[in-house]
C-alpha cells in the first residue's frame, strides 16, 4: 500500500471543521471610484455634472477629460524630476465599460471644446496658408522665368544667369505653407496617425468611444503588428519611417490616447502579438468602473449651463495657451512636491518585487508608475495655473493630487492585468478550483491533484503556488502532516465545504 493510499486517521474525519466564507477565486476588494476632485474646480464640476446628467460612472469623464487636458498640453511641456530625468505630459488611458454604458454622450461633451479649439486655430492659420501658398506659386513663375533664361544665355552672361536661376529655385524650397492644425484623430491607420503626427510637429491625439485602434494596430488592414508610433509616442522616442515616396521624422513624438472599450476588448488585447511583450500595455492607464446600468436615475439634473461654459472656456484656452510652444516648456517640482515624490519612489520599489511584491506580475506597468504619476503631476498643473504654468513650480499639493490617481490608476491595472491573465498563480489556481468543483473530494492530497491534472503541472511540486493561492483564499486548508507514515507523504488537504456539499 503506498504512502497515499494509508486511511485518514479517524480523529481527523470525525473531528468538527469550522470554515469562515472563502473569497471569490479572482475577487478584488470593490475598485475606486474615480476621485474627480484632484482636478482643478472647473474640471472636477464639470465631470461631476456629466456623469450625473448621463448616469455613468465619473470614471469614464474623468478619464476622458484627462486625455483631453494631455491633448492640449501634450508634447508642449516636460517636467523635470532629477538630473537627465524628464516627462513629457501626454498619457495613454483606456476605460472599459459595457455596451449601452453611454460612452458616446460622455466623449462628445468632453472632446467638443477640443474640435472647436481645432478649429479656431484653422481659420486663425489661414491667411497664412493662402499668403505662403501665393508667394510659392510667384516663386516657382520666377524660378522657371530664371530657368528658361539660364538656358539660354551665352557668354559673359550665362554666369550670372546660372546664378539667377539657383537662387530662384532656394527661395522656393525658403517658402514653407503652414500646415492646418489638428489636434484629434479617431481610428486612423498607424501609417495615417504617423503622417499627422509628422505634420503636426509630433503631437496628436487619438480619441474614440470605440477600441477599434487596437485591432488596426493588431494587423487588420495589413497583417502585421504596427506598434512603433503607439511605443515611441509615449516615450518620446526618435520616430524614421522610411518610404518609397518621402522619409518622415519625429524627435520628440507625443501621442495621447484616450478610448472607452468594452469589456472583453482588455481580455483580446493582451493576446496579440508583441502589446504585452513590447511594452505598451504597461504604457496604459487603466480604468474598470463598476457598471450602473439598470439602477440609472431616469431624471437626471442636466449639467448648469454655467458649468458647461466654464469648462469649454478653460479647455480651449489652455489648447491656445498651449499650442504656442514648439519647444516643451519646462516644469519643475517644488521641494514639497519633490520630497513626496522621493517618498513614493521608495515605496513603490519593493512593490515591484517578483515573489512578494504586490505589483511583481505586472512589473511591466508598475514600472513606469512613477513616471505616469509625474506626467499627471504636470497635467493637473497646467489645467490648474492655464495662463502661467510654466512659471510656477509644481505644488506639493498638486503632487498628491497626482500620487491619489496613482493609486486609483494602479488598483485599476490589478484588475485590468488580472482580466488577461497576467497573474499565473491565480490562473493555475483556478485550473485546481475547476477540478475540484467537478469531483467534490472532502479531502484529497497533492499528488492526487497532480494525477488528474497532469497535462496542467509537469511536477507534483508545480501545484504548490496554486494550492498555498487556494489555501489564502480559504477554498481548501492543508492538513497537520501524520506521524508514522513510510516514505515520503504527498500534502493533504481538506476542502470547504461549498466545494463538496454533502450528499443525501
Amino acid at each position: 500500500m503506498s504512502a497515499d493510499a494509508v486511511p485518514w486517521p479517524a480523529e481527523q474525519l470525525t473531528a468538527p471543521r469550522t470554515w469562515e466564507t472563502p473569497i471569490p477565486l479572482g475577487a478584488r476588494p470593490a475598485l475606486p471610484v474615480f476621485p474627480a476632485h484632484v482636478y482643478p474646480s472647473w474640471v472636477a464640476e464639470f465631470v461631476g455634472a456629466l456623469a450625473e446628467e448621463t448616469q455613468t460612472p465619473p470614471d469614464l469623464a474623468g478619464c476622458v477629460a484627462l486625455a483631453a487636458i494631455s491633448t492640449a498640453a501634450g508634447g508642449r511641456a516636460l517636467v523635470t524630476v532629477r538630473g537627465t530625468w524628464s516627462e513629457p505630459v501626454n498619457i495613454y488611458t483606456v476605460v472599459a465599460m459595457p455596451p449601452g454604458s453611454r460612452k458616446s454622450p460622455v466623449f462628445r461633451a468632453i472632446v467638443s471644446p477640443l474640435l472647436a479649439a481645432e478649429k479656431l486655430l484653422q481659420e486663425q492659420v489661414k491667411p497664412q496658408i493662402t499668403e505662403a501658398r501665393i508667394a510659392q506659386k510667384v516663386a516657382q513663375e520666377a524660378a522657371e522665368k530664371a530657368t528658361h533664361k539660364a538656358t539660354t544665355a551665352r557668354g559673359e552672361a550665362a554666369p550670372a544667369a546660372l546664378a539667377e536661376a539657383q537662387s530662384a529655385a532656394l527661395a522656393i524650397d525658403g517658402i514653407t505653407i503652414p500646415v492646418e492644425p489638428r489636434l484629434v484623430s479617431d481610428d486612423a491607420t498607424p501609417e495615417t496617425a504617423t503622417t499627422l503626427l509628422t505634420e503636426q510637429g509630433g503631437r496628436l491625439a487619438v480619441l474614440s468611444a470605440e477600441g477599434g485602434i487596437f485591432a488596426t494596430l493588431a494587423g487588420r488592414y495589413s497583417g502585421t503588428p504596427n506598434l512603433d508610433l503607439f511605443l515611441k509616442g509615449h516615450a518620446g522616442d526618435l520616430l524614421i519611417v522610411d518610404r518609397r515616396d518621402r522619409r518622415e521624422r519625429v524627435d520628440n513624438p507625443a501621442l495621447t490616447l484616450g478610448l472607452a472599450v468594452q469589456p472583453e476588448i482588455i481580455t483580446e488585447i493582451a493576446k496579440s502579438p508583441g502589446f504585452r511583450g513590447r511594452g505598451l500595455l504597461g504604457r496604459i492607464l487603466y480604468s474598470l468602473p463598476a457598471s450602473n446600468v439598470g439602477y440609472r436615475n431616469t431624471e437626471p439634473d442636466p449639467i448648469p449651463e454655467l458649468v458647461t461654459a466654464a469648462y469649454a472656456a478653460n479647455l480651449e484656452r489652455l489648447v491656445l495657451t498651449m499650442h504656442g510652444w514648439t519647444d516643451p516648456a519646462r516644469l519643475i517640482l517644488s521641494l514639497e512636491a519633490a520630497d513626496l515624490f522621493a517618498e513614493q519612489r521608495r515605496h513603490t520599489e519593493p512593490r515591484l518585487r517578483p515573489e512578494s511584491g504586490d505589483l511583481g506580475h505586472i512589473a511591466d506597468w508598475a514600472a513606469k508608475f512613477d513616471g505616469a504619476v509625474v506626467r499627471l503631476a504636470g497635467l493637473l498643473h497646467l489645467a490648474g495655473h492655464i495662463e502661467d504654468g510654466w512659471r510656477r513650480p509644481i505644488s506639493g499639493a498638486t503632487m498628491a493630487a497626482a500620487m491619489e490617481l496613482g493609486e486609483y490608476f494602479t488598483a485599476h491595472a490589478l484588475a485590468a492585468f488580472d482580466a488577461m491573465g497576467a497573474d499565473p498563480d491565480q490562473g493555475a489556481a483556478r485550473t485546481v478550483h475547476g477540478w475540484l468543483a467537478r469531483t467534490r473530494p472532502e479531502r484529497f492530497t497533492r499528488r492526487d491533484a497532480h494525477r488528474a491534472l497532469q497535462r496542467h503541472f509537469k511536477k507534483a511540486a508545480d501545484l504548490e503556488p496554486a494550492l498555498d493561492f487556494l489555501e489564502h483564499l480559504g477554498w481548501i486548508r492543508r492538513e497537520p502532516d501524520l506521524h508514522g507514515m513510510r516514505g515520503n507523504p504527498s500534502p493533504r488537504y481538506a476542502v470547504h465545504p461549498d466545494l463538496c456539499p454533502p450528499t443525501a
